[in-house]
């Protein structure tokens, strides 16, 4: 049985994509079988009896950039799974590629090791975060582990599930206090507690855990 992991990598950079490409052909397992400059070249170039099982996508690329081609893929391909490749991490952002469907992020420098660790754990676990998740988030995220999901969600207060799917949006933490009808102190403490509850580190994290456990739902129609 082929288990080859079999790869798409989109980047404007060439010679960055070249050499990434050069890299996870190395990696046991891995093999690049589409290789694009654009979201539109990669549109242009899918072919649905031959799919990628992973896609490495840059976010500014011309024509079509990542978000667009991110929710193109989810809508015709959600067993795809797509990993984005940054130089920057704002949480807004990548929050909006979480409601896209996207299963992680890696920054553009990163240790070829660490890129390797991310295709892996992304097609054992569905989801890639990065090493600020805790040891109980990656549990978490592990593929059938949902019974343990939601008996966290159904632990969790109403007022803190309503933040936690409000912070699942693009919404500012001003704009979920205003809401709620609640002080952003209030919304402080909510994060706080969730952090220390869910044991993650930052906004990013609790939407992982929000999507995983079902408290807000990807819309792929």
């Amino acid at each position: 049985m082929d288990n080859t992991i079999k790869i798409a990598l989109i980047d404007d950079h060439v010679l960055l994509r070249d050499a990434l490409a050069t890299i996870i052909n190395q990696f046991e397992r891995c093999q690049v079988m589409l290789v694009a400059r654009t979201g539109k070249e990669l549109i242009d170039s899918i072919r649905s009896e031959n799919l990628p099982d992973l896609v490495l996508l840059d976010i500014n690329m011309p024509e079509i950039d990542g978000y667009e081609t991110a929710e193109w893929l989810r809508k015709r391909y959600p067993n795809v799974y797509i990993l984005i490749l940054t130089m920057y991490d704002s949480e807004l952002a990548l929050i909006r590629l979480l409601q896209l469907g996207v299963r992680g992020f890696l920054k553009k420098d990163i240790h070829p090791s660490e890129l390797k660790n991310a295709i892996l754990t992304t097609m054992a676990s569905g989801y890639y975060y990065s090493g600020q998740t805790s040891s109980k988030l990656a549990a978490l995220l592990k593929t059938g582990d949902t019974k343990a999901s939601l008996v966290n969600k159904v632990t969790l207060p109403a007022n803190e599930l309503r933040f936690l799917e409000l912070a699942s949006t693009e919404m500012t933490y001003k704009e979920i206090a205003q809401a709620m009808e609640i002080s952003p102190r209030t919304i402080d403490n909510y994060r706080d507690s969730l952090f220390e509850k869910l044991d993650v580190k930052s906004r990013v994290g609790l939407v992982l855990y929000a999507i995983r456990s079902g408290v807000v739902r990807l819309d792929i129609d």
